[in-house]
């Protein structure tokens, strides 16, 4: 009796489907196209002062880029780190402490190699100057 339950809450799992949905990729908005070509969104995270870790989780079926950009809106954020792990285990962290503006964006930073899957990407964050709430956002190309 107890393995016709299991089966069944397992059968109407899988056909149901997981409620946990990875980030939507998203493509450049057409008024962005000319800035950002063929850029994409792989996630954003909201920081507000309490949290000085956050991450964004790609993982590999998103496909492989060769370089990254992160973009600031609503508010100032100072960032120290930013560790890129890619599917194969390894990691690159470049040098990125900056304090960026609202509605900033840092420089193109490069990957190792030609394409990578990349699994997800870790910022640390510093106090927030001017104590708004900023958005940080992962585009990848």
């Amino acid at each position: 009796m107890h393995r016709k339950i299991a089966l069944a809450l397992a059968l109407t799992g899988l056909a149901l489907g997981c409620g946990h949905r990875p980030e939507e990729r998203r493509p450049v908005p057409r008024e962005h196209r000319a800035e950002f070509g063929d850029w994409h969104r792989l996630g954003e995270r909201w920081v507000d002062g309490a949290h000085d870790r956050d991450v964004i989780w790609v993982g590999a079926r998103e496909g492989s880029y060769r370089r990254i950009m992160i973009v600031v809106e609503h508010s100032a954020l100072e960032m120290y780190d930013v560790t890129v792990h890619f599917a194969d285990g390894s990691s690159f962290s470049p040098a990125t402490r900056h304090v960026f503006a609202a509605n900033t964006r840092s420089h193109v930073i490069d990957l190792p190699g030609y394409r990578r899957a990349i699994h997800s990407v870790e910022f640390r964050y510093g106090n927030l100057p001017g104590g708004g709430r900023a958005e940080a956002e992962l585009w990848a190309e």
